[in-house]
């Protein structure tokens, strides 16, 4: 499968992380692996962080709380602490931000790179293709899961459903965990948006360049090259504590993986934060060549 690798990888890292586990069963509650998901979990896409992203849904009017839940209780039971429609929706809000944001911790931050060039990689290929060809072959490369009949563009969905645009546009958003088959907000009333999966290489595939770094450094000093690049920063204690490592023997490690031009350090106030460089994206990712940095919510 195309995510085994990922999902064995975060049922081990689960297994180690409370928190992160609690947040996952929480987002069940409300992301079911089927049928409807309220809209209010995918703000609009603004290439913004997540940060931003985490403070639209917190700001999410309680009238559209209120409905988008009443809509998920119909199609599933949701258990009682669950805030109901004449409750104040803030604890209830904060509650699914806070469990976006650990479960993103675990579960993508690591893979977020791959998935950021994946996705940017699709980005460009999409661009190319209506500057050259205009709306109607970017709408016709959409194959094999849409195809442009013009004036309809024929999606394959899992649910029968029409939507007219009516002067709007249609905002297409690639997708790493889009999977077969692409998807769109359930409510007709809000900005179109068609989300499809992108061309993507497992992540076992990607993640060879570790085991081949791993015959090269070792493996206590590649498990510290691979914690520091799947953070935008670390420091020392964080990645002593997240692989059970004496600080100084994460400090040496670090040190020597600076030494070799994998790793940057700056002090940021009383801290000093560690960075993976772009060579060291780049071995990570088997291809040789940087990954893009700074990671960015795409919503999908």
């Amino acid at each position: 499968m195309e995510f085994g690798h990922w999902r064995r990888r975060s049922t081990h890292l689960l297994s180690r992380d409370s928190r992160a586990d609690a947040a996952l069963r929480t987002l069940r509650t409300f992301i079911p692996a089927t049928g409807y998901i309220p809209d209010f979990l995918t703000p609009p896409v603004t290439g913004e962080y997540l940060d931003a992203a985490l403070e639209k849904v917190r700001a999410t009017p309680r009238d559209r709380l209120a409905a988008e839940l009443t809509l998920l209780a119909a199609s599933r039971p949701l258990p009682g602490w669950v805030r109901g429609p004449h409750e104040r929706p803030t604890s209830t809000l904060l509650l699914i931000a806070d469990a976006l944001r650990d479960s993103f911790r675990v579960l993508l931050e690591p893979y977020w790179r791959q998935v950021r060039s994946a996705v940017g990689d699709d980005v460009a290929v999409r661009a190319r293709t209506a500057l050259g060809g205009g709306t109607g072959a970017l709408l016709a490369g959409l194959r094999p899961f849409a195809r442009w009949n013009p004036p309809y563009l024929d999606v394959d969905y899992p649910v029968e459903r029409e939507l007219r645009l009516e002067g709007r546009g249609l905002t297409l958003v690639p997708s790493y965990f889009c999977w077969r088959r692409p998807t769109a907000l359930a409510d007709p009333g809000l900005d179109p948006v068609l989300v499809y999966p992108v061309a993507k290489r497992p992540f076992d595939n990607a993640l060879t360049g570790e085991a081949g770094l791993e015959r090269l450094l070792g493996r206590t000093r590649t498990a510290v090259l691979v914690e520091v690049a799947g953070h935008r920063t670390r420091t020392t204690t964080e990645v002593a504590q997240a692989l059970h490592l004496a600080p100084a023997s994460a400090s040496y490690q670090i040190g020597v993986l600076r030494g070799a031009g994998l790793i940057v350090s700056r002090r940021a106030g009383k801290r000093v934060e560690h960075a993976a460089t772009s060579l060291a994206h780049g071995l990570l990712s088997g291809s040789g060549s940087p990954l893009p940095s700074e990671p960015i919510l795409r919503s999908g």
